[in-house]
């Protein structure tokens, strides 16, 4: 039972990712021809063409890349504190992430939480763990595990209560909960443009920062607990400085 599982045992975490280039013009000969291939999958409109289609290449790990991993715990004084690793460089914020994990949330009581994590943050994290040469921390290699050994909390399964149809989005158990909505300035969809075209990281860092507390903040009303209010929220900025959220 969820009841059962201690909430400072638990990583909540939330991803955002974007196609690995600007522009499918600058894609090289042969990924080109496999995104190709890819999209014939994803067409809808006549009018479809993998140029057009590109933008949504940032879902698929073996096309997109993630440049901000923002993650949330309840520390022992009672506050929820988050931190992010994102930049452009993929690989050096990986192996930050990797060590948080290797270091902090290595051991067998330890879970990872995120909304839909089990169908695209968990597996989308390995896949790029691996093309950048990254060991599989115990907590994302999965290989020989149980089913019951697996260290993974998913929202939305938890939702689901069985019903393998039904997929309900973060926002949408936010207004259900009361909690504010994750989705007040961006959304998913946007992500790429905002980091390709406008160059904001910080603002899609601020995204992903709330989505993790929304996150948090589900698994505390799946729990039947008090929500967060603001001053139980700290940053932890990737300087380690904190600043309560007002």
């Amino acid at each position: 039972m969820i009841e059962n599982i201690k909430k400072e045992h638990v990583l909540f975490l939330d991803i955002e990712t974007v196609p690995a280039e600007s522009s499918y013009e600058l894609l090289s000969e042969t990924e080109k021809r496999f995104w190709e291939r890819k999209s014939e999958f994803l067409k809808k409109l006549p009018d479809d063409t993998p140029a057009s289609l590109y933008p949504r290449a940032g879902i698929y790990a073996e096309f997109g890349k993630i440049i901000c991993i923002s993650v949330g715990f309840f520390s022992r004084d009672g506050k929820f504190r988050i931190k992010s690793f994102s930049g452009d460089n993929e690989s050096v914020l990986l192996n930050n992430f990797h060590a948080l994990l290797t270091t902090y949330f290595n051991k067998a009581e330890h879970r990872l939480c995120a909304h839909n994590g089990k169908e695209f943050d968990f597996p989308f994290i390995a896949r790029r763990m691996l093309i950048n040469g990254i060991r599989l921390p115990s907590a994302l290699d999965l290989a020989s595990k149980k089913p019951w050994e697996v260290p993974h909390l998913d929202t939305m399964e938890l939702w689901k209560f069985g019903d393998y149809k039904n997929f309900t989005p973060l926002n949408l158990m936010a207004h259900l909960f009361g909690i504010p909505s994750p989705k007040d300035d961006i959304d998913g969809s946007q992500v790429w443009s905002v980091y390709w075209n406008e160059k904001n990281l910080p603002r899609i860092v601020t995204y992903c920062q709330k989505d993790v507390i929304t996150i948090a903040q589900i698994f505390l009303r799946l729990r039947q607990e008090a929500l967060l209010v603001p001053n139980d929220i700290v940053v932890v900025s990737e300087s380690s400085d904190e600043h309560v959220v007002q």
